[in-house]
């Protein structure tokens, strides 16, 4: 029993009809409902599992704007517009939220992992809805449950900051949790194998470098994504994929500029665009073979224009599912 659940509902799968056809099918139309609190008799396999993670205490605990624990609702509503583009052999479910009770974020990250882990058994692939970016701590946990420690689960994260802070007297926050994640990796006696990627110098204290340094973590700044610089880009992102067994993809929707993602917890004027060289690198991941969770995280419809960063959120969603059912 997952607790702080909240089933799916079809009430968030209404939208237009063009008609019942496969060619005129949206999201809306074709999307299962999955109560995670059932027995999972659904073969999963191969299917994309939505999940929301409707929780901002960790943003709120960082001094950020709250608001994020919205997200997973602002997406769906982008989604369920969405044409089908995938093939009929991909299943699409809705498996509702994980919320936050009483501010004890620590029992909502268990529930989610809980919840992920539940998804990984039925050999589902989890996409988690946030939500702030303590969503990562949370999802990480749920994956490495049905893992060995010799497995090496590979880390990118798309994010204007390292989030790699050790956690103070209020607790974890959405800045901590990869530095809890590579505690929890070397308690185990496992490899913290972690990549941030569009880092803004501006976003992270030097304390944060020296930690990342420390770690043995590389990463690719901000300043470096630009469209000539692509192929070190990619020599980069390759070799830490061929380092790794699986890849648990992270994206903070702040590391894009607040021109197209103005909906987010800590806005960033100066962000990455999310162009040619960002989906270059995006399809690489996605084509890897190797990729098994995603999640995307602190969407905050509060301070969204035109449903424009819950629109890119839900075109990276939508990439995935067409890319990876292409691919195999």
């Amino acid at each position: 029993m997952i607790n702080g659940y909240q089933p799916p509902t079809t009430e968030n799968w209404q939208g237009r009809i063009d008609g019942t056809g496969p060619a005129c099918q949206r999201w809306h139309q074709v999307m299962q409902l999955l109560d995670l609190n059932e027995t999972i008799t659904a073969d999963l396999a191969g299917a994309f599992v939505l999940l929301g993670f409707a929780c901002d205490e960790g943003v709120r605990r960082n001094q950020g704007r709250p608001g994020a624990a919205a997200g997973p609702g602002s997406i769906r509503t982008v989604l369920r517009n969405l044409p089908v583009h995938h093939t009929a052999q991909v299943m699409l479910y809705d498996a509702g939220n994980i919320i936050c009770e009483n501010d004890d974020l620590e029992m909502a990250q268990e529930q989610l992992a809980a919840a992920v882990n539940a998804i990984l058994e039925k050999k589902g692939f989890p996409v988690v809805l946030g939500g702030g970016h303590e969503v990562a701590y949370g999802h990480f946990k749920g994956i490495r449950r049905s893992r060995r420690n010799n497995d090496i689960t590979g880390i990118i994260n798309f994010d204007a900051h390292f989030d790699l802070r050790e956690p103070g007297v209020s607790g974890a926050n959405s800045g901590t949790g990869f530095y809890q994640i590579a505690n929890d990796l070397q308690e185990q006696g496992a490899l913290f194998a972690y990549l941030p990627v569009g880092l803004q110098q501006i976003s992270n204290t030097l304390q944060l470098f020296e930690t990342a340094g420390a770690l043995g973590v590389k990463y690719i700044e901000a300043a470096a994504m630009y469209d000539l610089n692509l192929p070190s880009l990619e020599q980069q992102v390759q070799a830490f994929l061929n380092h790794v067994d699986e890849v648990y993809l992270t994206i903070d929707l702040d590391v894009f500029a607040a021109a197209y993602a103005p909906g987010v917890s800590a806005v960033a004027f100066n962000g990455i665009t999310p162009g040619y060289c960002f989906l270059s690198l995006l399809q690489q991941i996605f084509q890897s073979g190797k990729l098994v969770s995603f999640d995307i995280a602190e969407l905050n419809p509060g301070f969204d224009k035109d449903q424009r960063t819950a629109r890119l959120a839900a075109e990276l969603i939508f990439r995935l599912v067409c890319t990876i059912d292409a691919s195999q």
